[in-house]
């Protein structure tokens, strides 16, 4: 099992920035991708940015304004967000998975543990 634990959201002006970091512990070297998820209220959720190993990938409404990466050495994953817009309020998963998923990192269902989430809201 793993467990996650998100920190870092809260609410911004639009054109601010947030960093987002996620914990995770337990056992860590079953892990192959995390990734960021959010979900805005009636919205599916939806993929942000994946890091698998060195790879990474991002969505098409974050590219080039936010950056994922990751601590190997204290099991942290962060999402740095930059120019936010009021569309990217939502609340933010980080999620990890025990497969590589190169081709299909935006789908929920290719990742085995969540965490709680954290609330970033983004004013005009």
């Amino acid at each position: 099992q793993v467990q996650l634990v998100e920190s870092g959201g809260g609410s911004v002006q639009a054109g601010g920035s947030l960093r987002l970091s996620c914990v995770a512990s337990g056992d860590t070297v079953t892990i192959a991708c995390m990734a960021w998820f959010r979900q805005a209220p009636g919205k599916e959720r939806e993929g942000v940015a994946s890091i698998c190993g060195s790879l990474t990938f991002y969505a098409d409404s974050v590219k080039g304004r936010s950056t994922i990466s990751q601590d190997n050495a204290k099991n942290t994953l962060y999402l740095q967000m930059n120019s936010l817009k009021p569309d990217d309020t939502a609340m933010y998963y980080c999620t990890a998975g025990a497969r590589t998923n190169y081709f299909t990192w935006y789908r929920p269902d290719r990742y085995n543990y969540w965490g709680q989430g954290t609330q970033v809201t983004v004013s005009s």
